[in-house]
């Protein structure tokens, strides 16, 4: 089949499955892996060149609700009759779902339920080591830094925090996404910063902006240096990567607890 994925969780999904063959032009947000950089982009995932993926005449386009406006993309593709489904994850479970999903609709049922039961098994693994901490530290997650936005609790960064040990700072509040006051983060102190800025290279997420937030410095995380910078691909895309990105804040949070499970 000829496929085109319109946003980076959609080509992760393919390469897990064995399928980035297939494809035969991405989004220009689509960075990993690199053996399929040399592929036609049909552009950013909020202003996607439709002429092009039609004229590309693809089997099935891979399109995506994860991110607000993306609904214009699947309007433009129902209405010239291209053929299409949509991934929407808001949890890992959806993601294992969705490798399924696009398993069936490639014909690689077998290899993608392989992929599913792999990635469950490894969540099972850090979920045995996440309940036998006593203590799991608070953490503010900072999607970006003005105005501040973080994850509520319906977001899969709540279940990476609780499976790394930790919890989420608002995961209490039933949102995907919520702006957050500077002052109720400063009163729930938290014990960690994760500053995973959506659309910021990596080079320009900058700590020191934290520190220089009326009353911050004052904070545990900041006294004590647990202000972390986590690359944006491992932690913000609805994709089975997630779960490279879960590794690495366990080791973060809990460097001992956690390092019989692998890394691959």
């Amino acid at each position: 089949m000829k496929l085109i994925s319109l946003c980076p969780s959609n080509t992760e999904l393919c390469t897990y499955l064995g399928i980035e063959d297939q494809l035969i032009a991405i989004d220009d947000y689509s960075d990993w892996p690199d053996s399929i950089q040399h592929l036609p982009k049909v552009g950013p995932d909020l202003s996607i060149n439709i002429d092009l993926v039609e004229s590309l005449k693809p089997d099935l386009v891979l399109a995506s609700l994860s991110v607000p406006g993306m609904e214009k993309n699947i309007e433009a593709l129902k209405k010239r009759q291209i053929p299409y489904i949509i991934f929407n994850p808001q949890s890992l479970e959806d993601i294992a779902q969705d490798l399924l999903t696009l398993g069936e609709a490639v014909q690689v049922q077998e290899k993608a339920a392989l992929q599913a039961d792999k990635f469950r098994s490894t969540i099972r693994q850090y979920k045995m080591v996440a309940d036998s901490i006593d203590h799991p530290p608070s953490l503010y997650w900072e999607w970006w830094p003005n105005p501040l936005f973080s994850p509520g609790g319906v977001n899969w960064l709540t279940e990476i925090s609780r499976l790394a040990g930790g919890y989420n700072l608002f995961e209490e509040v039933d949102m995907a996404s919520i702006q957050v006051p500077s002052e109720e983060v400063l009163e729930k102190d938290p014990d960690h910063i994760c500053l995973a800025w959506v659309g910021v290279p990596l080079h320009k997420v900058n700590p020191e902006l934290i520190k220089k937030r009326k009353g911050w410095s004052e904070m545990k995380a900041v006294q004590n240096h647990a202000i972390h910078i986590m690359e944006e691909p491992l932690f913000c895309r609805p994709s089975p990567r997630l779960l490279d990105g879960l590794s690495k804040l366990a080791r973060t949070l809990h460097p001992e607890a956690y390092l019989h499970i692998p890394t691959d």
